[in-house]
């Protein structure tokens, strides 16, 4: 009997997240109660609160689904594309493509994950497990590339483009463009200009330039 209830009661946590992030993209998170999901899942509240504690922890589970997503999207360029610049931009843009069903929720809810006290931010520490996840990747974008690099850089790297993607995603809810047009052309004109960054490092003349910047970034993270 124990499997058949797991599965009822992952397809229960499914239909709330899915009802919760719809009326998210309708109604605003704010006037988005607890109360409005259960009703709209079909769920009693105290079924809803026994899956999730508040609002923000159906935002953490969006943030957990929409990683796994991305992870999956970009196993097969992991695993086959060898070139640094070919699998950070693909990463990039596979991020844009799953993220587009969100699009509309995210333009709404930016406000909320932009305060930095707010705990739905993807720097606070109730976002940890997506934003080590993430990091996770693009340290896959650096150990599978050939291309060389300064070694301590390398170590560096994949919490860079983190950031990096960050950046990205910042331009991306603000993309009124067909498609985002505009963020692919972002990805499109931004990876090149890190590659040759990247691929500079490990040169004579500018290893003493990489671990400068190394050391600030060391510094301004302490």
């Amino acid at each position: 009997m124990s499997e058949p209830r797991t599965r009822g009661s992952e397809s229960t946590r499914e239909l709330i997240v899915e009802t919760a992030l719809r009326l998210f993209r309708e109604r605003g998170f704010e006037a988005t109660t607890m109360r409005a999901i259960a009703t709209e899942a079909g769920v009693s509240v105290g079924n809803a609160y026994y899956y999730f504690a508040s609002k923000d922890e159906l935002v953490q589970a969006y943030y957990d689904r929409a990683q796994i997503e991305h992870e999956e999207a970009c196993r097969e360029l992991l695993a086959t594309e060898r070139s640094f610049a070919a699998r950070l931009e693909g990463v990039l843009r596979e991020w844009v493509r799953v993220s587009a069903p969100y699009h509309e929720f995210a333009v709404k809810f930016f406000k909320h994950a932009a305060e930095p006290t707010n705990p739905l931010s993807p720097f606070s520490a109730q976002s940890t497990p997506a934003r080590e996840a993430s990091i996770a990747i693009y340290r896959q974008v650096v150990e599978g590339s050939r291309d060389r690099m300064d070694a301590e850089l390398r170590e560096e790297l994949p919490e860079l483009l983190w950031l990096m993607s960050m950046g990205i995603v910042l331009y991306w809810v603000h993309d009124t463009s067909p498609g985002c047009a505009r963020t692919y052309r972002l990805i499109e004109v931004s990876v090149p200009l890190v590659d040759r960054l990247v691929g500079l490092s490990h040169l004579p003349g500018l290893r003493g330039i990489t671990k400068d910047f190394i050391a600030a970034v060391h510094e301004l993270r302490a």
